[in-house]
């Protein structure tokens, strides 16, 4: 008689395939295909992972002036991929002008959660999105721009939380800042969120950690590691959720039904990443603005509140 398939069957016998598939992927370095600078400031470089197997174009800042620390600032929603990123919404560019720093934004990465999956995915591929950050990515620009060493990384809404945890596993960061986040990323705010977002992108978050319960979710978490924080500047931006003078660019009533709630919701979520930290000792700034819904100008608002503190800790 033949044996009946258990979920556990079919799990490991899924997991045997994706190791083999992981397995074939090639050793190499990253490099850079294609540099394309738009202008004194914009440069777009292409950037082969091998990880992924794939090229990924990262918006770069850089007006030259020798080796300079480097910021990489992540997209929100859908990684950029469709126009939501600091390009094409806010006026970092201007504020940036001038600046002694660097600042790097990889275009996609939002639906993956920024994140290494432990299988491929059938609509999402192969992730590798943290190993990209923490390795390819600095290496392949090293090439390209003459950098200090000295690097921060801040990420806004869905991106927040995967910054502060690349931040606390890699020493190449001294300061991370989250805009507008769910650092708390196992709370029920944080979960819930990770797990409609990447449906909402087409992939399994299974393929990510695995089950709801998997040990891998927790060690993701920034607020259940705050000490991996420790020595670095952190920065932590939230609002109540209540629309202000800052949102004015978005009709009210399209505030009031999404971004308001998200808004509140991540400031939850933020507050107790605050807390996990400060029972941890790891000194940070948390910042409450009394008005803002989730929208590109609290989050640029956050951004360049936050940098004379990041500025500092990388030497900007």
């Amino acid at each position: 008689m033949l044996k009946r398939w258990t979920a556990r069957g079919v799990v490991t016998l899924v997991s045997a395939a994706a190791a083999l598939t992981l397995a074939s992927v090639p050793s190499a370095e990253a490099r850079v295909v294609k540099v394309d600078r738009r202008d004194g400031q914009l440069v777009l470089v292409h950037v082969y992972s091998p990880s992924m197997r794939k090229t990924i174009v990262n918006e770069v800042l850089n007006s030259g002036g020798g080796a300079q620390p480097v910021f990489y600032l992540l997209n929100g929603g859908t990684g950029g991929a469709t126009g939501d990123k600091w390009r094409t919404f806010t006026s970092y560019r201007k504020f940036f002008a001038g600046k002694a720093v660097t600042v790097v934004s990889p275009v996609g990465g939002g639906f993956d959660y920024y994140a290494d999956w432990r299988y491929p995915d059938l609509a999402r591929g192969i992730s590798k999105w943290q190993t990209y950050l923490m390795r390819e990515l600095p290496a392949a620009l090293a090439s390209v721009f003459p950098f200090n060493g000295r690097a921060a990384i801040a990420g806004v809404s869905q991106s927040g939380a995967p910054a502060l945890d690349i931040a606390g596993r890699s020493p190449m960061y001294r300061a991370a800042a989250s805009y507008s986040g769910c650092p708390a990323s196992t709370s029920i705010f944080g979960f819930t969120s990770i797990w409609a977002f990447t449906l909402a992108g087409g992939g399994n978050p299974i393929n990510m950690r695995g089950l709801s319960h998997d040990p891998a979710w927790y060690r993701h978490d920034p607020a259940r590691n705050p000490v991996r924080l420790r020595g670095k500047s952190v920065y932590l931006g939230t609002s109540t959720g209540m629309p202000g003078e800052v949102d004015k660019a978005t009709p009210l009533p399209a505030l009031l039904i999404g971004p308001a709630q998200v808004e509140a919701v991540t400031h939850v979520c933020t507050g107790i990443m605050r807390d996990s930290l400060n029972r941890a000792g790891v000194p940070n700034t948390y910042r409450v603005f009394r008005h803002g819904a989730h929208t590109w100008k609290l989050f640029e608002r956050q951004m360049m509140d936050s940098w004379p503190q990041i500025g500092r800790a990388i030497g900007a």
